[in-house]
């Protein structure tokens, strides 16, 4: 199973290069390119422009340290991945997302002069421009965080029902 979601993995740092070529070839730096407006408010458009930080620009200009951070990240799920450490499917799926997410945002920084390249503009919410990347790192990192709670919630429920079985 956990080769699977490796697989989808892989697939989606495909998707998330070919849409960041496709914005890059297509569209000029901080172009704007509306897709959903309704009435006079914008709602979502493409807006093709290049980040050097984290999420909301944090850490910008730290491209050593987001390279390397990133690394360690990925190289600590594939190993947990791999080597089964991680057994759950939902955990498994959420950690595929986050290894496509960090490799497909890792690709820019690395070749791109630490530059990644955003472009998904929800303006309805003032939101921070984003890429197919970092939806797949968030939704992975949401998955994975919602399965943790709910699995250490269940495990103390079963330890309650167990101690109060055990006392009767």
């Amino acid at each position: 199973m956990q080769y699977i979601w490796l697989s989808v993995a892989a697939a989606l740092v495909g998707l998330d290069r070919l849409t960041k070529w496709l914005v890059e070839s297509k569209m000029e730096l901080r172009q704007t390119i509306n897709l959903i407006k309704i009435g006079d408010t914008e709602v979502l458009n493409l807006y093709y422009c290049l980040n050097d930080g984290a999420a909301f620009s944090r850490f910008s200009g730290q491209r050593a340290l987001l390279i390397i951070v990133t690394s360690v990240v990925i190289a600590g799920f594939l190993y947990a991945v791999i080597v089964k450490r991680i057994k759950q499917p939902v955990q498994i799926a959420a950690s595929s997302l986050i290894i496509g997410g960090g490799i497909g945002n890792l690709i820019d920084r690395i070749f791109n002069g630490g530059l990644v390249v955003d472009f998904i503009d929800l303006r309805i919410i003032n939101f921070a421009v984003f890429n197919i990347a970092d939806v797949c790192a968030v939704v992975g990192a949401g998955i994975l965080a919602v399965s943790v709670v709910v699995g250490e919630i269940r495990e103390i429920k079963a330890k309650k029902a167990n101690r109060k079985n055990g006392e009767s």
